[in-house]
Formats: structure tokens, sequence, C-alpha cells
């Protein structure tokens, strides 16, 4: 079991869930990647659930309050060194803060930002939780796509805001997937505009590792989910789907080489 103790800067180091009902969330996700869950409390009628992986904490959960206007949806998180440094050089750069920076308890530092094609994200600079303890395992964050209209306006933001690099691989096409590497490691990817959906507003669409994306496409839609894109081959290997929870927060599942 691959355990994570430190995030490096630029790497996507947690996930949350903000949805309409959170006891249904619970079932679902722990049905489908095998979850636990850990509830605490958030306010006087509010609970943050901790969904627990091995007993590593995998991503967070809450419910959206009433009278918010926010949709329900996955947000991922990047891990910084200084997240009030890291939002001053977004601005800079064309993006919008949502949030300026802001503690969470001791738990650390965070701030939400939208960058300048639409997408939002959030940073994280670790104080008492680093985000994900874990990897490699089937129910876990493995990968996330940038969604956007604008790629090239994309790639410079984050290039400039985290040192990623974009990488085509063997695509030789004039419109390639780009690969999100951090460093050494590969983190995510940017697909191409033939393979973008239109009418979706630009975002982060988040993956979980599982053994079988057949299978486990099969269930979120027995769980009450709903499938948007059946399960599909990359190559010979790699297999992915993309699905809705119960309550429309769409994610992707992904089954990797044997």
């Amino acid at each position: 079991m691959p355990r994570i103790e430190k995030h490096a800067p630029g790497s996507f180091n947690w996930i949350e869930l903000a949805t309409t009902d959170q006891s249904a969330a619970k079932r679902f996700y722990s049905a489908l990647l095998g979850w636990e869950s850990q509830d605490f409390p958030m306010g006087p009628d509010g609970a943050y659930t901790m969904f627990k992986l091995d007993g590593r904490d995998a991503a967070g959960g809450f419910k959206i309050p009433t009278g918010v206007a926010m949709p329900p949806h996955w947000a991922i998180y990047v891990a910084v060194d200084n997240a009030d440094e890291t939002a001053g050089r977004a601005a800079a750069l064309g993006a919008t803060i949502i949030r300026p920076a802001f503690d969470v308890f001791n738990l650390g530092r965070m701030a939400v930002i939208q960058d300048p094609t639409g997408a939002i994200f959030s940073i994280w600079q670790a104080k008492s939780h680093i985000g994900s303890g874990i990897t490699g395992e089937n129910g876990a964050l493995c990968w996330a796509d940038l969604n956007t209209p604008d790629r090239e306006r994309a790639r410079a933001f984050y290039q400039a805001l985290f040192g990623w690099s974009f990488d085509p691989g063997k695509d030789t096409s004039a419109d390639p997937y780009l690969h999100i590497k951090n460093g050494a490691t590969f983190i995510g990817g940017v697909p191409p505009e033939a393979h973008r959906n239109k009418h979706a507003p630009p975002h982060w669409l988040i993956y979980f590792q599982v053994a079988d994306c057949d299978a486990s496409t099969a269930k979120a839609a027995e769980l009450g989910g709903q499938v948007y894109v059946p399960p599909m081959s990359i190559d010979a290997s790699l297999r992915y789907s993309v699905v809705a929870d119960p309550q429309g927060i769409v994610f992707a599942l992904f089954q990797g080489s044997a």
C-alpha cells in the first residue's frame, strides 16, 4: 500500500466533494470505491466527512449549506509551500482569486482560484494535514484532466505558476493530448480540443483507480449514478469511463495495466 507522508509542491494533494446529499454520497462512494467515512463537526448543523481508504485519508466531503450558490462538484487541490505567495502570483498571471488565502483551523492554509481560462482549483499549504495519504491503490485519486477552451493560455499559466511541463508523448497530431508532469511525475493531462465537451464549462476532471473499469462503471449505474462515457480503451492495457454520482457530480474511473 503506497503511503504518502509529504506532497511535493505542484502535486495534486487533495480532493473534496461538495454535495447536496452527504449521507447518500457516503453510501455511494463506500460501495463503489471501498471507502470508509468519518464525520467531524463543522458548524452548528454540519459535518465534514473524511473518506478513508485502507485507514488513510483519501478525500473529504461536505453538504453544501442551504442558500449557498455552489454547484455540486469534486474540487481538486494542489500542494504549495506558501498559499499567500502562490495566490498572489496566480493573480498576477491573470487568474481570479475566488477566496483569498485563509487558515483551516491548524490543518493548513488554502485559497480558491479560477485560472485564466475558467477552470477552478484550490491550493493547499499543509500544516497538520498533508492531504491524501494514499496513492496507487484501487479507490484512490490517480489522475486529473483539465478541460479548457484555451489550451495554450492554460499551459502558460500552470507552467509559470507550478512549473508543470506539458508532454505530447508519442502523439504527433496537430492537436495532441498533453500529459502534465510535475517534475518527473506524470499527474494529469489536457485533452485535445476535439475531445472537449463544448457544453461543459472549463473544469478539472478527477480520475479514480479501479481494478475493472467495466465492472465499476456498471456498479456506479446500479448505485444510481449516470454513465456519460462508457468504458473505452486508451490502448491495449488502459481503460476509462466518465460517470456521475446520484447527485450529478462527474468523475472518471481508470483501469491501468496489470
